[in-house]
């Protein structure tokens, strides 16, 4: 038997699953490794375990230790790593050869949360299993079919040549969701839908029959949406004044916009969705309002790009999880022809769209998706 490792490494965590080789990829055991330093925690099939309170820096040390103990006999023959930015250049998944590595590295100032880190996991995995073939899978590639007018800004064309441009992320998670949609909802799957991607990162992608002709996010995962410690879409002005009154320099600036904004910087509460929500202060509110408004609005926006609308999906911790968010955001989409079940919704059931046109919530599954584009490169 073989067996398929895929990683999934976001800024502060990862997640992990095996998947058996030989079966359709039947998934044999799930994990994460939440949050780094000491107050990290490993959950494995949805059982949290103690790290006996060490500071963690590294997570591929306890999920190799996770792996041999549960699966004595596993034999992993590819190993599948999400990134999250692989430029003009990455479009499909490919095998992880140093050269490649380099090439990725050049693009870390992109992704300063994400890319180090996923770079970082890779060469860890190439030491755990030496004779794995190591693939990239990565988070830009499904939008990389959008047309001209969405993928570039109003910037000296030769910036463009250099890969200034709108890229966009959570590639996987959309990916995932659409061949979800093909299986059970065919119907839908061939129109045009809007696929809310809603967690700590969080992101929309306009999808016309499976395809993305437009997203929130672009250059980098700051742009669009508010997000956990996130700014989303930000006027350059700002910039500037920060700069020039507030004497932030680049660094500063990065941790600024990365860490202390989004839904903890409008709160100045927390990041996470289900502490503001079970928060009684006004701020805690007006952070999740705006945060709904937001959704609400660029809905709208995808809506124009894809000259109509046939149904939303919600997906993502927070999409998936939170009836409040969903409710507000399709507070005020009744004239794009979108209605609330709100018993469903409150239920967490699949289908919450009422009489109007189909509202969606799927849970996503990026792991997966990183085991069948790895072992497509195999």
């Amino acid at each position: 038997m073989t067996h398929v490792l895929a990683i999934n490494a976001g800024s502060s965590s990862v997640k992990f699953a095996v998947f058996d080789a030989d079966h359709d990829l039947t998934e044999i055991l799930r994990g994460h490794v939440d949050g780094v330093g000491p107050e990290a925690r490993l959950y494995v099939d949805g059982a949290a375990s103690d790290l006996g309170n060490g500071t963690v820096h590294q997570p591929m040390p306890i999920i190799e230790g996770v792996l041999s103990e549960r699966l004595p006999d596993l034999n992993i023959s590819v190993v599948g790593h999400r990134i999250v930015h692989g430029g003009a250049r990455f479009v499909e998944p490919v095998e992880l050869t140093e050269p490649v590595l380099e090439d990725l590295a050049r693009l870390e100032p992109l992704a300063p949360l994400h890319q180090p880190h996923d770079l970082a996991i890779v060469r860890d995995a190439i030491r755990v299993f030496p004779e794995a073939l190591q693939v990239g899978c990565f988070d830009t590639a499904f939008h990389s079919k959008k047309p001209k007018e969405a993928n570039c800004y109003a910037l000296p064309r030769a910036l463009y040549e250099e890969g200034v441009r709108r890229y966009g992320f959570h590639g996987l998670s959309y990916a995932y969701i659409t061949s979800v949609l093909r299986e059970k909802f065919p119907d839908l799957a061939a129109r045009r839908v809007v696929i809310a991607h809603l967690g700590s990162g969080a992101s929309l992608a306009a999808v016309v029959d499976g395809v993305s002709v437009a997203t929130t996010m672009g250059f980098s995962a700051l742009d669009g949406l508010p997000m956990g410690t996130r700014t989303g879409d930000l006027d350059p002005g700002v910039l500037l004044y920060l700069m020039d009154e507030k004497g932030m320099d680049s660094a500063r600036l990065s941790r600024f916009l990365y860490k202390e904004c989004g839904l903890l910087g409008l709160s100045g509460i927390s990041n996470d969705m289900r502490v503001l929500e079970a928060s009684g202060a006004p701020e805690a509110s007006e952070a999740i309002t705006h945060s709904t408004y937001r959704v609400r609005r660029e809905i709208g926006a995808m809506a124009a790009a894809m000259g109509g609308i046939d149904g939303i999906v919600f997906t993502g911790g927070i999409g998936e999880n939170s009836a409040r968010v969903r409710a507000e955001v399709l507070t005020g989409l009744e004239f794009l022809g979108f209605a609330l079940d709100a018993t469903a919704n409150a239920d967490g059931d699949i289908e919450i769209g009422g009489a109007g046109k189909p509202v969606l919530v799927l849970p996503t599954n990026e792991e997966v998706m990183i085991a069948r584009r790895a072992v497509s490169v195999a």
